[in-house]
């Protein structure tokens, strides 16, 4: 009989899939779990429980958060719904204004933000501006391209066969322009179209071959040609899917009826999209072409300008980036989402993005010695934590990517790329996470909790969901402001000390013991489940023989509580003060190490040694474990 002590000093390799329960060879599998839920892992390898949700407000519906930060002290929280956007400052709703958005386009919503201006896209929306004019006056306007002498500078596109002509009935005032072939819509009133470079305005449409306009620029002449376009965004022909800025110019990705096309403005003038005769600082227009469907789904500004496709991504080369001096190459070919945008985002100087499959995150990462982008799985061995992903946001404060997965659950990815740590787990909530948002160095999320929306804030002084904090100046049994809670059983931290569940009724609970500050919110539980031992060298291997924790001792910081299953149950080990029931003094959280012995002989069966599970909202961090184990034959 051999007798075995490990040292786990370290999660920093996260959850990974059980498919690699047979790789002990990885150094992953040292450094990983089976198991972590509603645990953060701390870059430093350490893991500890999740951070509760404070209650921040109810919302009308579901929708996207996006963070607006005008500067380093005015930030702001944008809540888009069904036809409205409301806006938060310091978590106090300070504007609320309509919006053309539906909450089932809210999807394919894309935005990116210059100083106190938000621009928003969508493919079938005309895209709009969202300006800050104060703390609580918000504006909402149409995009306005620049125009001079009657002529607007933006994007023209001939979408029908080149052949087909159109004929105008003068050169001047209210003319008849007679088309070849089917041409006209009735949504193309109101916009532009151009005859031999010169410019009319549609002010009405009497069939698909016959048109009313306005000439605003002088015509050449009146004979059929086929030089002529129409404006790139219309109702007709939809508007943009994405949009960034990028080295002084406004760069829009692709529209709904020119999914692979590409629009850089004039440098310096962010809504002039004139062509000119092609100098340094005019507008650039091209399309993205090659052996594959390339419908450009995201724009993003990086060490070079890069393009994310529905398969592909690109990279735009050119310092400066000139009408005869930009390149277009292709990287890789992985894909982006096509039923939704999920903006990139930039890690440590690589770009994170979503596959199109749903079940990669891919680093976008540019390899001096190759001169070219990879685009390397992050999510290769832990590929069960991808769930069709419908959001995501990084926390640089904490070094977490967030996403949020189609099922509801909250992926978080702890990213360190100078101490290679790429680790995964996963947090759960009753209810059903839908989307996030970064604000400075708070997070807050969107969530569904049966049937309403709720703003929630990730906030460490709490360690329950949807938690509402009060305090009084003398002791008190009764509660108000839990409203949100109707008719749910709360975990209850009353004074420091952990009170039994209690039910909310009439917005309020009410103490069986009286105190003067609360706090109280959704149960929750954290788990924490290491690998089958599989152990080589000088002790052997235990892969096939009869394996038998002896004692697992946890290093433990600033914790209070921490229960363990080693194959008898769930025990708690002991804390000073710590008891099964209600405890009569706060806990105070230690520093420690704490062991605990076990019994039993597994043979034959890849299973964890030990399990943390605990759902008692207090404070628990596990540093390192060792493990002591005997093996026979």
């Amino acid at each position: 009989m051999a007798r075995i002590k490990t040292i786990k000093t370290n999660f920093t390799a996260g959850e990974i899939s059980t498919e690699l329960i047979g790789r002990g060879d990885l150094s992953a599998y040292d450094n990983g779990a089976a198991k972590l839920r509603n645990v953060r892992v701390i870059p430093t390898g350490g893991v500890t429980r999740r951070a509760g949700l404070r209650h921040v407000a109810e919302l009308p519906g579901g929708g996207r958060l996006v963070a607006f930060e005008f500067n380093t002290e005015q930030v702001y929280l944008l809540a888009f719904t069904d036809a409205r956007i409301a806006v938060y400052a310091d978590e106090t709703l300070v504007a609320s204004l309509e919006a053309p958005w539906t909450g089932a386009q809210l999807a394919q919503l894309a935005w990116t933000q210059s100083a106190d201006t938000l621009l928003l896209v969508h493919p079938d929306v005309a895209p709009k501006k969202l300006t800050r004019k104060g703390p609580g006056d918000w504006v909402l306007t149409d995009w306005k391209f620049y125009e001079k002498d009657g002529r607007v500078f933006q994007p023209f596109f001939k979408f029908v066969d080149d052949e087909v002509t159109l004929t105008p009935s003068g050169t001047s005032g209210t003319v008849t322009l007679t088309a070849s072939a089917d041409v006209f819509d009735a949504a193309h009133v109101g916009t532009r179209f151009r005859l031999a470079d010169k410019e009319v305005e549609i002010t009405g449409v009497s069939s698909a071959l016959v048109a009313s306009a306005t000439v605003t620029e002088t015509l050449a002449g009146t004979g059929a040609t086929k030089d002529w376009e129409e404006q790139s965004f219309s109702p007709v022909r939809g508007y943009p899917v994405s949009v960034c800025f990028h080295q002084d110019r406004l760069v829009i990705g692709g529209s709904r009826d020119l999914t692979n096309r590409l629009w850089l403005s004039k440098s310096a003038d962010l809504f002039n999209f004139d062509l000119g005769d092609a100098e340094d600082d005019e507008a650039i227009e091209f399309a993205i072409l090659s052996d594959q469907v390339n419908a450009i789904r995201a724009v993003f500004s990086g060490r070079h300008l890069q393009i994310f496709t529905s398969g592909a991504e690109w990279m735009v080369t050119g310092d400066p980036l000139t009408p005869s001096a930009i390149q277009l190459k292709r990287q890789t070919r992985i894909g982006s989402p096509v039923d939704r945008s999920i903006l990139p985002r930039d890690v440590d100087g690589a770009t994170l993005f979503v596959s199109r499959s749903g079940y990669e995150l891919r680093e976008f990462l540019f390899a001096d010695v190759e001169q070219a982008y990879q685009s390397n799985d992050l999510a290769v061995l832990s590929n069960r934590m991808m769930r069709q992903p419908v959001d995501q946001d990084f926390n640089k404060s904490e070094r977490i990517l967030y996403i949020v997965n189609g099922d509801g659950t909250l992926a978080c990815v702890t990213v360190f790329r100078m101490e290679k740590v790429t680790a995964w787990s996963l947090m759960e909530t009753q209810g059903a996470f839908q989307s996030v948002a970064v604000v400075g160095e708070r997070v807050y999320v969107l969530t569904l909790r049966e049937g309403t929306h709720r703003l929630e804030r990730f906030d460490t002084a709490v360690l329950t969901d949807a938690a509402v904090t009060a305090a009084a100046e003398d002791d008190r049994t009764l509660w108000d402001g839990f409203g949100h809670l109707e008719g749910r059983l709360v975990d209850v931290v009353a004074d420091g000390v952990l009170r039994d569940p209690v039910e909310v009724v009439d917005g309020a609970i009410t103490l069986e013991q009286p105190a003067r500050s609360i706090q109280a919110g959704l149960a929750y539980t954290h788990v924490v489940e290491p690998l089958p031992v599989f152990q080589t060298g000088a002790g052997g291997l235990t892969q096939g023989s009869a394996v038998r924790l002896v004692r697992a001792t946890f290093r433990l910081f600033e914790t209070a509580a921490l229960v363990v299953d080693t194959g008898q149950g769930l025990r708690p080990l002991p804390f000073k003060s710590f008891g099964p029931a209600a405890l009569d003094s706060p806990i105070q959280p230690v520093t420690a190490d704490k062991s605990v012995r076990a019994l039993g002989w597994t043979r034959g069966e890849p299973v964890p040694l030990w399990r943390i599970q605990q759902t008692d909202p207090l404070p628990s961090t596990v540093l390192s474990v060792l493990t002591e184990i005997s093996t026979n034959g």
